[in-house]
């Protein structure tokens, strides 16, 4: 089955033009989408009870991917929060169990950052983040070129087939070493594509502390030849996995609930059972 879906569900404005209460986002989203991308668990290891209030939004069959924790994948120093990286990998698997408990966690996504290179000391720090979450699925995303070079590539496909992690596929601008090509390769029975739009110019921006940098990173609008692109590498990865899961992040302009429409009406995908269940008055 192919799952199409977004990073987040608050900045989608063209899905909530006629939503009264802002409170029932999550509900409304998950009427268009039956995945979504928790990018929250990210900057805050959330409480049980914010996770079940989300589940609780959401019909039965919807899926969230959850983005690990900066600290788990080298993007801050966890010292100043816990007592060592183990207490982080565990606050945030034990945050998981009602999701997981109802079957609503496709899987966790392991992002490194782009000065995380392919040498022997992040490969075992792969190997010891993937061991601390299991058995929870994890889908691993590299951010820089090193791991996907001639002399690697196949390594990097074989180590994270070995150990049952998925290949994140990233559509994204080529700028560089701090990104890595297009691959469409898969190492499990679950595919993964996320795209980011193809913005060399917000990909590369020096200051990332600024507000610019934030707002453009991300800026892009996918066309319609784009689009079609998308499908055949799409149609690839049917006859080789089950299950193809498929996230829109191009939102710095609004443009990911678009393009994620248009690519359904090319694909010709319709999902039912995705009526929102009934929404508070007030």
């Amino acid at each position: 089955m192919i799952h199409v879906g977004l990073t987040g569900w608050g900045d989608h404005h063209s899905l909530y033009a006629d939503l009264t209460n802002k409170k029932d986002k999550l509900t409304t989203y998950a009427s268009h989408f039956p995945i979504v991308e928790l990018d929250a668990t990210y900057y805050a290891v959330q409480r049980q009870e914010t996770i079940e209030k989300w589940c609780d939004e959401t019909h039965d069959t919807f899926k969230f991917i959850v983005k690990a924790h900066q600290y788990m994948t080298g993007h801050g120093d966890y010292r100043a929060h816990y007592d060592s990286i183990k207490d982080v990998f565990t606050a945030f698997t034990d945050m998981l169990k009602p999701m997981h408990q109802r079957g609503k966690l496709a899987f966790v996504l392991l992002q490194f950052p782009p000065w995380f290179e392919c040498n022997p000391k992040n490969i075992r720090y792969v190997k010891f983040a993937v061991d601390l979450i299991k058995p929870y699925k994890i889908a691993v995303e590299f951010r820089n070129q090193t791991w996907f070079s001639s002399s690697y590539t196949e390594g990097t496909l074989n180590f994270l087939h070995d150990n049952n992690v998925i290949h994140s596929i990233c559509d994204e601008p080529q700028a560089g070493q701090g990104c890595i090509p297009f691959v469409n390769r898969v190492t499990d029975s679950t595919a993964f594509i996320r795209l980011h739009g193809r913005n060399v110019h917000g990909w590369t921006q020096k200051d990332r502390t600024s507000e610019e940098w934030r707002t453009v990173r991300y800026l892009y609008d996918y066309n319609a030849d784009e689009l079609a692109w998308l499908k055949k590498q799409v149609d690839i990865l049917k006859h080789k996995t089950k299950d193809i899961y498929i996230v829109f992040n191009n939102n710095s302009g609004g443009h990911a609930a678009g393009n994620a429409e248009s690519f359904l009406d090319i694909m010709k995908i319709k999902y039912e059972g995705l009526s929102p269940k009934q929404l508070k008055l007030f």
